[in-house]
């Protein structure tokens, strides 16, 4: 079976949940079906014998709207996907490349759903007119899409919900994995240290894009309240829009003045860094408004870390309350209300050591026995053999 995934993000260029699962679901298809990655080209380069093509912008679009380049991009990989049986596209800038490989090629085309345009309003700031752009792009590959993945039952739900053109059995769950060997405990302390964060002393942590999606404004507010002595430290990076990034630089500048402690690494850092991170922290924070399943959770997870999360999307398919984590509800209407229960539910782990350390071993149990990527890959293969025939 000769497959095409067609990605934007792929190593080097990673900086979502999209791009982790492209590149550690691609690791374990390699042993399964003769595979081909066209991704974006970003600052990586061609790598034949290792099956990665990428594809760049089309000349004379460098003003353009993100979308239009978006769009052109999609156009080189479906000229480009000849010789492939199956075309696999992962997020809506990759979704129009496996729809018009399917009309172009007349093969089937896979598309998995990490999010859902619809759902994610706030792209309008970063993407203007684009987004009506992205919207269209992602109805129609998912519409007309042989088999949609969802990355989790809540997903799937969305899917339905927002796409009720979707035939309902073509919709499959397929969750997200995690290589517990890459994501375990680290005992080391360099890390910590190189950035300022006190390893005798207890500290929240948030790994993610600036985004409105991640809800790191929330965390922040929420912050404030956090019990003393509480380091907070914000691996945050990547604003989606200059105002995103100025409005998150005042947050913490205003946190900073009411409290010690708060240490903002404003880059995505190298995945041992993050390991090492993770694996100190006393609770692990995400506070998404959206998250289709949040890889960053089982991250946390696997290095033995007890978490605090939004009850939203996927998040309850991963974070176990009362056992592995504390989840809390969210509510658009209700900011404040979210985040002081945001706070109260990360004080109750923090000023528990003994729970916080049983949340962490639970946690890690539970990625190691559930979220494996190499069954995710074979349930991958089965939804390609199904449409297959």
């Amino acid at each position: 079976m000769k497959v095409g995934l067609l990605a934007r993000e792929y190593p080097p260029d990673v900086y979502g949940g999209a791009g982790v699962h492209a590149e550690f679901l691609a690791r374990e298809l390699r042993g399964l079906v003769d595979l081909t990655v066209h991704s974006w080209g970003g600052t990586g380069s061609d790598d034949p014998a290792a099956g990665v093509v990428r594809h760049q912008a089309a000349a004379g679009l460098e003003s353009a709207n993100s979308a239009l380049r978006t769009l052109s991009v999609d156009l080189a990989i479906a000229a480009a996907v000849t010789d492939i049986e199956l075309a696999h596209s992962h997020t809506w800038y990759a979704n129009m490349a496996g729809h018009l490989a399917k009309l172009l090629h007349g093969i089937p085309h896979v598309m998995t759903a990490h999010s859902l345009e619809p759902l994610r309003p706030w792209k309008a700031e970063q993407l203007g007119g684009g987004y009506a752009v992205s919207c269209w792009a992602e109805r129609t590959a998912a519409e007309a899409a042989d088999a949609v993945i969802a990355v989790s039952h809540g997903m799937r739900a969305d899917v339905l919900a927002c796409y009720p053109r979707v035939d309902p059995d073509r919709v499959h769950v397929v969750h997200n994995g995690i290589d517990t060997t890459l994501y375990r405990p680290d005992p080391r302390v360099g890390v910590l240290e190189h950035y300022g964060i006190d390893p005798a002393r207890p500290y929240a942590l948030f790994v993610g894009r600036i985004t409105r999606q991640k809800g790191v404004p929330h965390l922040v507010r929420a912050a404030r309240y956090f019990a003393p002595g509480t380091q907070v430290v914000l691996c945050a990076g990547s604003p989606d829009t200059p105002e995103l990034d100025e409005e998150f630089r005042t947050l913490v500048a205003e946190l900073r003045e009411r409290r010690g402690g708060v240490v903002w690494i404003p880059q995505m850092l190298p995945r041992p860094e993050v390991v090492q991170l993770l694996t100190h922290a006393s609770v692990f924070v995400c506070p998404s408004v959206y998250e289709p399943l949040g890889i960053v959770n089982l991250e946390a997870m696997a290095c033995g870390t007890a978490v605090v999360a939004s009850a939203v999307g996927g998040i309850p398919e991963v974070v176990e309350h009362g056992r592995t984590g504390l989840l809390v509800p969210y509510e658009e209407a209700d900011p404040l209300g979210f985040e002081a229960a945001l706070a109260a539910a990360v004080n109750e782990v923090v000023t528990d050591g003994s729970r916080a350390q049983a949340m962490g071993e639970a946690g890690r149990e539970r990625a190691v026995r559930e979220f494996g990527w190499d069954a995710v890959a074979r349930r991958t293969v089965a939804v390609y053999e199904s449409v297959l025939g």
